[in-house]
């Protein structure tokens, strides 16, 4: 499978903004490829003013994935802010190539910057099938949480969008690399770069994580759009060679 990581500044709070210079990258591709990631809350940035900027299911953001999605004829996906039955969520949107959506509600919310007093956390893990792939998508802070994340469902990608600030960067890169070995899956982190309305500055670091470990991209701290394709053969061959998942603990995580 060919994913493509969109590693971008975002404009505070302008959809429209945000948007256009999106799809700008998006049609200049050539290639063809299979998933189209974008960082969390993309159309606005990291923002704890959700009844500014909320859309709905049926809004202008999920109409223009759905278009971009059939244009290239792949998957897209990234978080953003959406308002339904009188909540707010950080929303993880993954459009399919037929305009057919799934969608994973962050459940860890950041509560050292209030996002809990703003936004209903999600009370599900979510496993989404495309093209004989099982993807769990994740949302910036639930990073931290290996519990929720662990593989049960034999999933083979673990795909985290962020919003991840400069200062933690350290534990971007180890968490990452954590959360491919101990699941024996492909993992790729997607983050933003620049300075928020607040001045916490993010500098990137999306990158893909392969099994065992190891970093296989690595956009360091470059605006721009980064590709590169996953072996689905190579990691099962890993996992079934090393079999490490056969001995994970069995337990239950109360939603």
């Amino acid at each position: 499978m060919k994913v493509v990581l969109f590693q971008t500044n975002l404009v505070w709070e302008n959809p429209k903004s945000n948007r256009t210079f999106i799809e700008e990258y998006f049609m200049s591709e050539d290639d063809e490829f299979d998933l189209f990631v974008l960082p969390e809350m993309f159309t606005t940035g990291f923002t704890m003013n959700p009844e500014n900027v909320a859309e709905t299911m049926q809004g202008e953001t999920i109409y223009w994935m759905k278009s971009l999605a059939l244009k290239q004829n792949c998957a897209v996906c990234g978080s953003l802010v959406v308002s339904e039955n009188n909540r707010f969520y950080n929303r993880f949107i993954f459009v399919h190539p037929n305009g057919e959506i799934d969608f994973y509600n962050k459940k860890h919310l950041f509560s050292l910057a209030g996002e809990h007093q703003k936004y209903s956390k999600g009370t599900k893990k979510v496993i989404i099938d495309y093209k004989g792939w099982k993807i769990c998508p994740q949302v910036c802070y639930d990073l931290r949480f290996p519990a929720f994340s662990r593989n049960h469902e034999n999933y083979d990608l673990l795909l985290y969008v962020a919003n991840w600030p400069k200062p933690r960067t350290n534990a971007w890169d180890i968490l990452l690399k954590a959360r491919a070995v101990e699941n024996l899956c492909y993992v790729v982190g997607v983050n933003r770069i620049g300075f928020d309305e607040n001045n916490h500055e993010y500098i990137g670091h999306s990158q893909v994580i392969d099994e065992l470990g190891n970093q296989i991209l690595d956009a360091e701290e470059n605006l721009g759009v980064f590709i590169i394709e996953l072996d689905k053969n190579k990691m099962l061959e890993t996992r079934n060679k090393l079999n490490f998942l056969n001995d994970k603990d069995v337990f239950e995580i109360k939603m």
